[in-house]
């Protein structure tokens, strides 16, 4: 068993394919259906089926694939290791929800890059449950998700505190309290997000039952927002990264508190300078 194999097996199941397996690690698919067929004849099972026009991992090429992603992170950290004084380099996954993304990180990832350019930074987004098993499996070496939850194998530390505000066209007139939304229509993320969890609880500690609008997309919301459609609950970081020229306000309560945003990696990963 080599590591080189271990890497096909990841990339198969990554791509769903052997040719975009072979695209991923620049190479010929022959290579791969060839050392995949001798990896599979050492263990004696097969690692994957066909399905359809691409593969499926079989069960006991999941078993092998959780230690594959263990074997491969030690390999890199042993590179890292030998070599602690050099300048930081090699690929550094990073996944966040997107208010993270797109209204705190550029700045931040901007800033890392000049410092060390050798570094290939990759940034991904998704729902915060998705972003953690990620981590867990060694998909993503960590992630910045809005929950404060206890995941095995995987540390956190909180990294900011978001405020939250109510944002609204002008031509809405201002919000002084729930019971001014309303009538109004409220653009939130769907269900899971802990904003939306954090207005739905302030509107049922008021009374007040809005009906809410789920729309995964922070631009479309703003732009819905923006046309004096409804209102909706952004983060800071949000409101301060669409608000010049919006054409809305942003409003603050004191009963809707600000959420942590945490950072969480694997407890495995010690040697990542």
């Amino acid at each position: 068993m080599e590591l080189a194999q271990l890497r096909m097996v990841k990339a198969v199941h990554d791509t769903g394919s052997i040719a975009q397996a072979a695209m991923s690690l620049h190479c010929v698919p022959s290579n791969i259906t060839a050392r995949l067929k001798t990896l599979e004849q050492e263990l004696g099972t097969a690692l994957f089926f066909r399905s359809g026009r691409g593969l499926r991992i079989s069960p006991a090429g999941e078993v092998l694939l959780g230690y594959a992603n263990k074997m491969l992170q030690l390999a890199d950290e042993a590179k890292r290791a030998v070599s602690a004084d050099a300048e930081p380099s090699g690929r550094l996954r990073i996944g966040a929800i997107e208010s993270s993304a797109t209204g705190r990180l550029p700045r931040l990832l901007a800033k890392y890059h000049a410092l060390y350019p050798q570094v290939r930074l990759e940034l991904s987004t998704g729902t915060w449950s998705q972003l953690l098993e990620d981590t867990q499996q060694h998909r993503l070496d960590g992630v910045i998700v809005a929950v404060d939850q206890d995941r095995a194998g995987l540390s956190r530390a909180v990294m900011y505190r978001e405020e939250l505000l109510l944002i609204a066209a002008d031509s809405l007139g201002p919000l002084h309290s729930a019971a001014d939304l309303q009538g109004k229509t409220l653009f939130m993320w769907p269900q899971g997000c802990p904003y939306r969890f954090a207005l739905e609880q302030w509107l049922l500690q008021c009374n007040q039952a809005p009906s809410i609008v789920s729309i995964a997309s922070y631009g479309t919301i703003v732009g819905c927002v923006s046309a004096g459609a409804g209102v909706s609950l952004v983060p800071r970081g949000i409101y301060e990264q669409y608000r010049q020229g919006a054409g809305w306000t942003g409003y603050t309560f004191a009963e809707l508190a600000g959420v942590d945003n945490l950072f969480y990696w694997h407890q495995e990963s010690v040697n990542h300078p």
